[in-house]
């Protein structure tokens, strides 16, 4: 499943390092749809170019105040994830708190970084996360066996992804935190981060529950997998590889 990856992977490999301009224009490109996806999934009403607009600082008339610090919170919390991603550290419930609380900030600061003490229901799904009493103990389970090698880079941040939101330990934000996460694991093996559009979000709901109730992470993966191939499309366009 996962030859294709990697062999596309190792021919933007081979044409790196890239210029530091088509480097930037990227990464641009990639932080305003990462967000603008992201948010949108979860009920965010900004468009793409009203996401942009408003991550270069500008207030936008009729939208509420959560969507404007959704958007500014979210290219942080991607800010913070890089930085991760660089110093190339295991990750800790310290980096998660961190990243929920960047999710968060000024929008629920009493529950930013901070797991639930309320048991909580997922609309629409048929999964219903543990009690709020075993989040402590689960994320500690999480993190270890996050840190288990042996996994293609692309299953495990899917799996990473499933798991997280699975568990469910905020109150809110679960979702845009796990595409967080899913990334920083791609990112630290070498891989583009992807981006989950909101096109997608059916499938993506119905592969989470599927994974969540049934145990088959396979529909999910797929939709990784798939969403990976894709992430290469811009950077090859921007230095002219054909494939």
């Amino acid at each position: 499943m996962f030859s294709e990856i990697d062999k596309l992977n190792a021919k933007l490999d081979s044409h790196r390092p890239l210029p530091a301009s088509v480097v930037s224009n990227l990464h641009e490109d990639l932080v305003l749809r990462w967000t603008y996806h992201s948010n949108a999934i979860e009920g965010n009403t900004l468009t793409l170019l009203e996401t942009k607009v408003v991550l270069e600082g500008i207030t936008i008339g009729g939208k509420s105040m959560r969507e404007h610090f959704e958007a500014i919170n979210h290219r942080d919390a991607i800010a913070y994830v890089e930085s991760l991603v660089q110093n190339q550290e295991a990750l800790t419930e310290w980096d998660i708190r961190n990243i929920h609380q960047l999710v968060l900030k000024n929008i629920d600061n009493d529950n930013a970084g901070r797991y639930r003490n309320v048991n909580v229901v997922i609309a629409g799904a048929r999964h219903t996360p543990p009690d709020f009493l075993s989040v402590p103990e689960k994320m500690a389970s999480f993190i270890a066996s996050y840190q288990i090698d042996g996994m293609h880079p692309v299953e495990r941040a899917a799996r990473v992804h499933v798991d997280f939101v699975g568990i469910h330990p905020f109150v809110d934000g679960n979702g845009r935190s796990s595409r967080l996460l899913m990334n920083l694991e791609l990112m630290k093996a070498g891989y583009p981060p992807v981006v989950i559009t909101v096109e997608q979000r059916l499938r993506y709901y119905q592969a989470l529950d599927a994974a969540h109730v049934e145990g088959s992470y396979q529909s999910f993966i797929e939709l990784v997998t798939e969403a990976v191939e894709q992430s290469f499309t811009p950077y090859f366009s921007a230095v002219g590889i054909t494939l």
